[in-house]
């Protein structure tokens, strides 16, 4: 059963214009890469105000496959003129050069300031154009809130442009929910600890 959940999530992940133009090498077709480089930081940077940073030890650029290999990536989206709102890393990134794709594995981890979330996995694909990050309909992904909110699910998919993710298999956890109008009505009484639901989920309860 489809379990849908909508949540103002902003995905970063701004990686399509990280490409770096060497032209072509003479090792092409011999079972090398084109370009190795190591310790790499590249900022991406728009009038004047960074808009996302990665690192990562090792990158390797493989001009007939058009794409670029990464090992211990992370990396940091700013926004506020340069205020840090999102971060994550993988132990692997491989990154289409042409389309702006990139597939991230082994220990996969995104946290989201603004919408206090933290993503967990063991792989994930983002495709730019269609702006949607997802993971493999086997894959288990973990989502995470401080306020101890927990999704643990199957068929991870996020649609950036409608700001909602969801889950297409299996899904079960925990959604914390404040309501605002007992917590006021609490606090105008004297009493100022809020009153926090806990609803648990499973495959056929979708968080509202």
């Amino acid at each position: 059963m489809k379990n849908f959940c909508r949540s103002s999530i902003v995905f970063l992940l701004a990686l399509s214009g990280c490409s770096f133009d060497y032209g072509v090498s003479s090792n092409e077709g011999r079972g090398r890469p084109d370009i190795e480089m190591d310790k790499v930081e590249y900022t991406r940077v728009r009038n004047g105000d960074p808009l996302v940073r990665f690192q990562a030890d090792k990158a390797e650029r493989w001009e007939e496959r058009r794409t670029m290999e990464l090992e211990n990536f992370s990396f940091e989206q700013y926004e506020n003129h340069g205020e840090a709102n999102a971060r994550g890393g993988a132990g692997t990134a491989l990154v289409e050069l042409d389309s702006g794709n990139i597939d991230l594995e082994n220990g996969v981890s995104i946290e989201v300031d603004s919408e206090d979330l933290t993503i967990e996995t063991g792989r994930l694909r983002w495709q730019d154009k269609e702006r949607i990050l997802s993971g493999p309909e086997a894959g288990t992904v973990v989502i995470r809130r401080s306020d101890g909110t927990f999704f643990t699910g199957r068929g991870f998919t996020a649609n950036a442009r409608s700001r909602a993710w969801e889950f297409t298999g299996e899904v079960s956890g925990t959604y914390i929910h404040e309501d605002e109008e007992e917590d006021e009505a609490e606090t105008e009484a004297g009493d100022a600890k809020p009153r926090t639901g806990q609803q648990p989920l499973d495959d056929s309860e979708a968080a509202p």
